[in-house]
């Protein structure tokens, strides 16, 4: 196993696998453990700082990151980092709540439009592309806390969204001018645009209604799916009315196109993501193409990971990898909701909050049960909890907390070392 070393200073030294060492001197105390997963001790006495050369490679994603730390002969370290793709949804459902509640407890209140942050604020960017900038920075820093990095490469992929809609259509190619006509050219709004696209007849039973009165209907949630055209459909008043009622289904033909939202996640952050890195590490940053890298990965006949790329993007693609990596998942920090959304019976509302502690257990905390490490995923008060890796493999739906060893509390990124693939 690899233990991460830092000097007296905080600074890191080059990493070990001399485990009798460390393990002696944990106990004479010229070492202090400071995180367990990865292993990373510190030393208790100066010493002079001899490092090589670490090169960083990050292989950025809308879902995963991949994380790979090599010197010219060994990597010492991966990770495959799981990013947080929930903002969209709870910032809906925090809408609908505040929404309620104002319509329940206070007069109607008109509109307002000049009140909007991204009016405000230059350079606002969306709180679910935020996160995932955040996440990738935190991640880099988390690696240059452990190792001396020397230089970091960087992936950030572009996406041509209008040719990928394109194809999957079974248009011609756009080229040149073609990219400033999108679909909804000369159309007002997304309506009229649906409207028209669907020739102004209902999609579910073709006019067979003779209802005048067109609806345009989401085929996903708003919440979930958007207000884009792929996302939406024209019905009539009356199949729109009794599809929401349960009497009707719609068609098998009518399914929602593949969403394009990881695309254009990256078309957004990439280059925020980059300029931040290199105002945090002038110098020590640079930016390769998608390309390069899987020409690489296909010429040394490795396979297609995040870890591995990222390997490749780091410029050392043949070195020893290491027998493990790390799987991370990002969680949220805080959840101040007061009450679920569903009511029980009797028309009460369950508390949203729990307890911090049942039994000195918090959620997300790291237990071992039967030999194996996982993380408390769900809690009850009478001491029964829900188990699972980091996958979302549940070892154990309803285990009692007697049954658990605990091994430390939660923080806001998940580990888990697991062998390498």
């Amino acid at each position: 196993m690899l233990v991460y070393v830092l000097n007296i200073d905080g600074q890191p030294l080059m990493p070990t696998r001399r485990c009798g060492w460390i393990r002696r001197a944990i106990h004479s105390g010229r070492v202090k453990i400071i995180k367990r997963c990865p292993f990373v001790v510190q030393l208790t006495y100066a010493t002079e700082n001899n490092v090589q050369l670490v090169d960083l490679g990050i292989d950025a994603g809308s879902k995963m990151i991949g994380v790979s730390a090599c010197t010219d002969k060994a990597e010492l370290y991966a990770a495959e980092v799981m990013i947080r793709n929930d903002i969209v949804e709870n910032l809906a459902t925090r809408r609908e709540l505040r929404r309620t509640r104002r319509n329940h407890k206070t007069r109607y209140r008109q509109a307002r439009f000049n009140n909007r942050v991204k009016s405000k604020r230059k350079g606002w960017l969306a709180p679910s592309v935020k996160v995932k900038i955040v996440s990738h920075i935190k991640e880099i820093s988390d690696v240059m806390r452990i190792l001396p990095i020397n230089y970091i490469t960087v992936e950030a992929a572009s996406f041509d969204t209008l040719k990928i809609q394109a194809i999957k259509d079974g248009k011609p190619v756009p080229e040149g001018a073609d990219y400033q006509q999108g679909e909804m050219l000369g159309f007002w709004n997304v309506r009229e645009y649906v409207l028209c696209r669907d020739g102004h007849i209902c999609q579910c039973c073709k006019g067979k209604s003779k209802d005048k009165i067109l609806n345009v209907h989401h085929i996903e949630s708003r919440k979930m799916g958007g207000n884009a055209p792929s996302n939406l459909i024209t019905l009539c008043e009356t199949c729109h009315k009794q599809y929401h009622q349960g009497k009707i289904k719609l068609p098998k033909t009518i399914k929602r196109s593949a969403s394009l939202r990881d695309a254009a996640f990256m078309n957004t952050m990439r280059w925020r993501f980059y300029n931040i890195l290199k105002d945090l590490y002038p110098d020590r940053v640079s930016m390769t193409f998608g390309y390069i890298t899987k020409n690489t990965r296909i010429r040394n006949n490795l396979t297609k990971t995040h870890a591995v790329d990222a390997r490749c993007i780091s410029g050392h693609p043949i070195v020893q990898p290491l027998e493990v990596y790390y799987l991370k998942r990002k969680v949220r920090c805080h959840n101040r909701q007061l009450h679920k959304m569903t009511f029980l019976k009797g028309g009460v509302r369950k508390s949203n909050q729990a307890a911090k502690e049942v039994f000195g257990y918090r959620l997300f905390d790291r237990v071992k049960f039967n030999k194996i490490e996982c993380f408390v995923f769900g809690r009850r008060t009478r001491g029964n909890f829900n188990i699972r890796l980091l996958d979302g493999t549940i070892l154990h739906s309803d285990i009692l907390y007697k049954k658990l060893k605990f091994l430390e509390h939660s923080s806001t990124t998940l580990i888990e070392r697991r062998p390498a693939l």
